[in-house]
């Protein structure tokens, strides 16, 4: 069952609301709320692949990190990976693969 069989099958959105609480959006994939999900996911993944690779770097540095330094590549790297959950549960939930997260 995916939500291509079923368009009233709400479409997990790639933010959430004021409360932390995951946003959704009912349809068939079309309209200016899904196509703004579509690109703002995209953004993420990008944002994510960017923010892997600074970390990388960072870690590979010949002088010790900071703790400055350390504290916001894991803030970054957090929020990255969050983004990076929610795009794979939605498009899973898409898929009829929906993942099982807390």
């Amino acid at each position: 069952m995916t939500t291509k069989d079923h368009p009233d099958e709400p479409r997990l959105l790639p933010w959430a609301n004021q409360d932390g609480k995951p946003c959704y959006v009912i349809g068939e994939g079309r309209g200016l709320v899904s196509d703004f999900a579509d690109e703002l996911e995209e953004l993420q993944l990008c944002t994510a692949i960017e923010v892997l690779d600074h970390s990388r770097a960072s870690l590979n540095r010949a002088e010790p990190l900071a703790p400055t330094e350390l504290l916001f590549i894991t803030n970054r790297l957090t929020e990255s990976l969050t983004d990076a959950v929610r795009v794979a549960d939605s498009r899973g939930r898409r898929l009829g693969q929906a993942l099982h997260t807390p």
